[in-house]
């Protein structure tokens, strides 16, 4: 038998899980959700558990992001959830349960940043095989056709104008002052786009990192594409849910590319400086940032979710300190500093 509150509603969960799992006194309670339309219900039967998703109905054929993804990932040891069953006519997929320690959980517990290092560099031990492994392997990976060019950053950067600037700060931006962000917007990405491209998780960032027996284990990789390596770098220590210093942020970039040197030893042209990385992490960051800013601003906007906006002051704060280091760019810092919007609290 199945127990929960809405037991009506979740028979389709049990069928699923006897089918998959064999029949057994099963418990379900529901998981907080993400951002996201996927629900996630933790499945308890013994001394087991497993965590079912429920989305969308899919054809199994090889190409469903979800299940794609994780396979080419797992075919390079990334360490990503097994899956136990599947029913795509329905939509669910029955994946190992990960706990609930996600990286920015051990982040908080620490109040010497120093502490948290060791699981940062894990979780770059991750990223560097999703950069380097995943992406040498040219096989049939959905990641592959799909890009962060300049249409898909661009995108990115009017949605971050469109949810927090026009709807939630309700600014009335002029026709000339519009077009000019256009053509500012339309460098960022094109500079950006110019970046030799890897297999990007996309939401590299503390919640979706999770940690089990001490091992680093990935989530919400259904949406990796091709990019630049700083946009997983910049979800990852610039992330809008820790205030990480600014020494642990240096100590992991070098990190990060003392690791990336190992893959370029006999490789001239894919030898990268600090400097040159740093130049664009700093536009990455603009780019990555303030997108962040329009999904946590959509939230509200879409839905009255009042739970993210506190994250969008110390998010802006990143896009400033970045601003702050390009004359070029000075009309967008201009923008949100003469609106008040960087020591707006937003909550």
């Amino acid at each position: 038998m199945m127990q929960t509150s809405e037991a009506q509603p979740y028979q389709k969960y049990l069928s699923f899980a006897s089918k998959g799992l064999g029949p057994k006194d099963f418990k379900i309670f529901a998981l907080a959700g993400d951002a996201s339309s996927r629900r996630y219900f933790r499945v308890v039967a013994e001394n087991d558990s497993w965590v079912l998703m429920d989305w969308d109905p899919f054809v199994d054929d090889g190409k469903y992001p979800f299940l794609n993804v994780l396979d080419h990932f797992a075919k390079h040891q990334i360490q990503v959830p097994s899956v136990i069953a599947k029913s795509p006519e329905d939509g669910l997929v029955m994946l190992e349960d990960l706990g609930d320690l996600t990286l920015e959980r051990k982040f908080w517990e620490n109040q010497n940043q120093e502490l948290i290092v060791p699981f940062y560099k894990l979780a770059i031990d991750e990223l560097l095989k999703i950069h380097y492994q995943a992406s040498a392997d040219h096989s049939d990976c959905v990641a592959f056709k799909v890009a962060f060019d300049t249409d898909k950053l661009l995108w990115e950067m009017n949605y971050g104008r469109d949810h927090l600037l026009l709807k939630l700060c309700d600014l009335k931006l002029s026709e000339k002052l519009s077009a000019d962000l256009d053509k500012l917007f339309l460098k960022i990405c094109e500079t950006l786009n110019a970046e030799t491209k890897y297999i990007a998780h996309r939401d590299y960032h503390s919640r979706n990192v999770m940690i089990k027996l001490g091992k680093m284990r990935v989530i919400d990789f259904q949406d990796a594409r091709m990019g630049a390596i700083q946009y997983d770098l910049v979800s990852l220590l610039r992330d809008s849910y820790v205030d990480m210093e600014a020494g642990v942020e240096n100590q992991l970039i070098d990190y990060y590319l003392a690791g990336r040197a190992q893959y370029f030893k006999n490789n001239k042209l894919g030898q990268l400086s600090r400097a040159e990385f740093d130049h664009v992490y700093e536009i990455q960051t603009i780019q990555r940032c303030f997108k962040a800013c329009g999904s946590f601003s959509s939230f509200y906007n879409l839905r009255q979710d009042t739970r993210y906006l506190k994250y969008i002051h110390n998010t802006l704060t990143r896009v400033r300190g970045s601003l702050e280091k390009f004359n070029e760019y000075k009309l967008f810092f201009d923008v949100l500093n003469d609106n008040g919007l960087f020591e707006h609290k937003f909550v």
